[in-house]
């Protein structure tokens, strides 16, 4: 079939540019995979009419042999675009993984390795052979985003970064190397310009999308119907969600008494509130609502200002001393840091922010109470009190984490 053959689009370190693939064909009982080029040459161009232009000359490539190439080759001009999924930015792959993992940033960079492997593959590339099967971590990517939940999780994608890191310029130069834009008649790609300008006028315009379906809650309104917070958690190199409620003054989190669960992005939590109960929040009146809503798809993860624990950054704003931090970033984090101790049962925990025995709580205590003048405001250097912060937010990470789903 013609759609056995594809337009693709590749972020290269010379530009974007524009091929067809031949993803994997049985024929005479062999598996086969093809790109467009000739010999050990692998076309590409900077834009679809060139790509076209060449098709329409009749000049000699290997996907001439292409059991479906005729049906291609008579295909609406249109069918040579390279769709949006189809558009592979391999050299954006270390950006993305410079950042957390979610959803969209694993399935991209999955996508990226597949097409890199098999241009190494078909074009016999060693240098893109080598660094794929020399390094099987790369291989977690084809699990998805549940692969990266958690430290371990983390753990596995900064491994994953560090390998890139080392050896995939290599595997992008190795790529450029055999990129070869063969010439095109100009008469010929004018003409394929001008007939893909008309082919895209004449497209219908496309039809506005419906509003979606109202849910039983507006945003926002469930939680405060239940009376369950989403709450976010911001480390140095991770971001959380997870829920939290109060009964009374006592603070319940979503968690087993011994840990909060948390997660990476808002369907994760949604998927596990469908799925499983946790140990202390679900015996919450008002938990299974929360639940039906997560089951049924309804359920918005909306996380309001107040809910948000920012601890990433105050141990270098706390270093350079108390008029540098912000006072609403760090009550909430006593906030959060007393509320988890509470919660587990950590009395010693607890001090360490609300007493005012050691340098950093005296540290803590002047700066969210500098209207109380008869403060004496604590004196430089402030290495000490960072460090302890630092020693604090090892010991609130070691209260999360992330379960297994069911």
């Amino acid at each position: 079939m013609a759609k056995d053959i594809v337009p693709i689009e590749l972020g290269l370190p010379e530009g974007d540019v524009t091929t067809l693939w031949a993803p994997s064909w049985r024929e005479d009982n062999e598996d086969w995979e093809a790109f467009l080029g000739l010999g050990e040459d692998l076309y590409a161009f900077d834009s679809t009419a060139q790509l076209l232009a060449l098709v329409r000359s009749g000049a000699e490539h290997d996907l001439q042999d292409h059991p479906s190439w005729k049906q291609f080759e008579a295909s609406d001009v249109l069918a040579f675009r390279a769709t949006d999924e189809n558009c592979y930015d391999l050299v954006g792959v270390l950006e993305l993984l410079g950042e957390n993992p979610t959803e969209s940033s694993v399935d991209e960079i999955d996508q990226s390795f597949a097409i890199a492997r098999s241009i190494g593959e078909v074009c016999e590339l060693d240098t893109v052979t080598k660094f794929f099967n020399g390094n099987p971590v790369l291989a977690a990517v084809t699990h998805g985003m549940d692969e990266f939940y958690g430290r371990e999780g983390l753990r596995l994608w900064k491994s994953i970064r560090k390998t890139v890191a080392k050896g995939w310029d290599d595997v992008l130069d190795a790529i450029q190397g055999v990129i070869t834009t063969p010439p095109v008649d100009k008469s010929l790609v004018d003409q394929a310009r001008k007939d893909l300008e008309a082919a895209e006028a004449a497209l219908p315009e496309p039809e506005p999308e419906p509003e979606p379906a109202p849910t039983g809650y507006p945003d926002g309104a469930l939680w405060s119907k239940v009376g369950i917070d989403p709450i976010q958690i911001v480390f140095a190199d991770q971001e959380f969600l997870s829920l939290r409620c109060y009964l009374g003054d006592r603070p319940v989190f979503l968690g087993d008494g011994d840990q909060v669960f948390v997660f990476t992005s808002a369907r994760g939590l949604s998927r596990y509130l469908a799925d499983n109960d946790d140990a202390t929040l679900s015996r919450v009146a008002t938990y299974e609502q929360v639940k039906i809503a997560a089951t049924d798809g309804s359920l918005d993860v909306h996380v309001t200002e107040d809910n948000v624990y920012v601890l990433a950054g105050l141990d270098r704003d706390i270093e350079i001393g108390p008029q540098m931090v912000d006072a609403e970033q760090l009550g909430l984090a006593v906030e959060l840091i007393t509320d988890l101790a509470n919660y587990v049962g950590d009395a010693d925990l607890e001090a360490s922010v609300t007493g005012r025995g050691t340098a950093m709580r005296r540290f803590v205590h002047y700066v969210l109470n500098q209207d109380d003048t008869k403060l004496l405001e604590p004196t430089a250097p402030y290495d000490d009190e960072a460090s302890d912060w630092r020693d604090l937010v090892d010991d609130v990470e070691k209260l999360v984490t992330t379960p297994d789903m069911a």
